[in-house]
């Protein structure tokens, strides 16, 4: 059986170092906020090109305390409109909600599926006061065409980078650096994965980082010194140190990934399944490889029939869940589709290359 994603074969490779780790993380006895933290902290913002990188503890608690860390700010107010791609992940939409904010969904392209700026601004109105860009499947949005839309309409940019760890855009500009602020989810799929729970927020505006880093440790700058509302939503110290080991390696992972991806492209040839774009550059780190075929179900279980496990992502639209019902009438015909058809194909920096020639030749052969 071709796994989908075989995680034990990913971190297996660091295995000594990860050992060792932790020997010296259980020999220092400072286990919350100590020097792993710093260290990544600083090698993650110095990778991303950003100035500042906070670690949190989660890439969903990223995005929230981001926003409100704006609204503490008072760049954002509560009520305000925030838009959004309408066929990312649920915790993109949950993340607005939380934060007292009122997302506005919008359509992707569904070649790319990412937005566009010339979409976006059909839907700016004066109660719009941010913009939510989605890397969806580690693919970066146009975020160039982004970025100068907010500035005429004096926007506030945040990216979920949850999945797009290492993308570069044609500038040499990294995901986590194409915007006012962005949230990085460490979740163990991810192409930066720890073992466990953990994420980050990067950002170039001192003001917003120093915020950020005082919500996340209930308010605190100082011990015992409270300035704000906070919350506990640290990143874990072992966690920080588990990244900072694999964080050399993710240049050539994402290759490594981008290796299969090219594969695919190149020698999946059925016309019941359509491929992705991609443009051939490091805009895309593939976190995903996403396809699109009409009888989903049929497809999948074929696949598994014949050994090679595959994943949905995401099965269900934020519009159509039951905790967000109020949203639950809105037409966005082509974000459904996507939902409908979608099927991501193993994809991972460890797949042998028969693994690869065999996930070829059941996609070729098949036919429904």
């Amino acid at each position: 059986m071709i796994k989908f994603l075989d995680l034990h074969k990913i971190n297996a490779r660091f295995e000594p170092q990860l050992k060792l780790e932790f020997q010296q993380f259980l020999e220092s006895g400072h286990y919350v906020l100590g020097e792993g933290t710093k260290a990544f902290e600083i090698n993650y913002a110095k990778y991303c090109g950003t100035k500042h990188c906070i670690g949190v503890s989660n890439g969903l608690d990223a995005l929230i305390i981001i926003f409100k860390a704006y609204i503490q700010l008072g760049k954002l107010n509560k009520g305000d409109e925030v838009l959004v791609p309408a066929n990312t992940y649920i915790a993109s939409i949950l993340a607005i909600i939380e934060a007292g904010l009122k997302p506005i969904f919008i359509e992707p392209n569904i070649g790319t599926f990412n937005w566009e700026a010339s979409t976006i601004k059909k839907h700016i109105t004066s109660k719009t006061k941010a913009i939510l860009t989605v890397h969806l499947y580690g693919q970066l949005a146009d975020s160039e065409a982004i970025l100068k839309l907010s500035k005429k309409h004096n926007l506030i940019v945040v990216e979920d980078a949850a999945q797009a760890h290492g993308a570069e855009n044609a500038f040499g500009k990294r995901a986590g650096n194409l915007s006012d602020a962005a949230a990085f989810s460490f979740y163990p799929s991810k192409n930066l994965g720890a073992l466990g729970e953990a994420g980050a927020v990067t950002t170039n505006d001192e003001k917003l980082a120093k915020t950020v880093s005082e919500l996340r440790n209930y308010g605190s700058a100082k011990k015992y010194e409270n300035v704000r509302i906070g919350i506990n939503n640290r990143i874990d110290e072992l966690q920080a140190r588990i990244l900072n080991i694999k964080l050399k390696h993710l240049d050539t992972d994402n290759e490594q990934r981008r290796k299969v991806a090219r594969q695919y492209l190149l020698k999946i040839n059925n016309d019941k399944v359509k491929l992705p774009f991609y443009d051939g550059s490091k805009n895309h780190n593939f976190h995903l490889f996403v396809v699109l075929v009409e009888h989903r179900n049929e497809f999948v279980k074929y696949l598994l029939d014949n050994g090679v496990q595959s994943s949905v992502h995401y099965p269900k639209p934020p519009h159509k869940q039951e905790a967000l019902h109020e949203f639950s009438k809105l037409q966005l015909p082509i974000t459904e589709s996507i939902h409908k058809e979608c099927v991501s194909l193993p994809i991972s920096p460890v797949m042998e290359d028969f693994e690869i020639a065999k996930v070829i030749e059941i996609v070729n052969k098949y036919n429904y």
